[in-house]
């Protein structure tokens, strides 16, 4: 998975890999055209070494490119383990917390049982996410990925709408599109 944000320039002119592939498929036809008269088991083989070539080339390119142009590591770490890591616990622990709320609901664990497990798993559950919030804030990335990507605009809105109801006077919530009160649209 690739963690590149989408206002990177892509590289103009033809990819290294592009070169492969093209490498590849000229070669093939060349092989093609030279074993015109033989039998058809012997292009097929020769069409088939030419693709491995291809692939070959591509993964030797693959494994030598960081030594020439380096590499940037962009994984998204948080504390000393990486974000997705972090999620997969999450789920995990989350899916057991269920599993125990299930177990418990059939008969299968006592009463003490389940509140020992589920205040552990409770907590380590809790304290993931409060890691995971505090790692990378996105919402401030994405806000100025959206501000560069729009030519200097502003992405919060400039005049927040109005808090209560026009109609009652009753407050509102800020998604609401009528009024919980009296009905009437905002």
């Amino acid at each position: 998975m690739s963690l590149e944000t989408s206002t990177d320039k892509p590289e103009q002119g033809l990819q290294a890999w592009q070169f492969f592939v093209l490498a590849g498929l000229a070669c093939a036809t060349v092989a093609t055209f030279l074993a015109r008269g033989q039998s058809v088991a012997s292009i097929v083989l020769l069409t088939v070494l030419m693709g491995a070539t291809t692939i070959v080339g591509i993964a030797a390119l693959r494994m030598l490119r960081p030594l020439f142009l380096g590499y940037d590591d962009r994984t998204a770490m948080v504390g000393q383990r990486t974000r997705a890591a972090l999620e997969r616990e999450k789920m995990l622990v989350l899916r057991s917390i269920k599993e125990l709320e299930f177990d418990r609901a059939m008969g299968k664990l006592s009463e003490n049982d389940w509140q020992e497990m589920s205040v552990r798993l409770r907590a380590r559950a809790a304290g993931l996410i409060r890691q995971l919030d505090a790692g990378v804030t996105y919402r401030a990335q994405v806000e100025a990925d959206l501000v560069k990507r729009l030519g200097g605009l502003s992405a919060t809105p400039e005049a927040e709408p109005a808090r209560f109801c026009a109609s009652c006077g009753s407050e509102r919530d800020t998604d609401a599109r009528f009024c919980k009160n009296c009905g009437a649209k905002l």
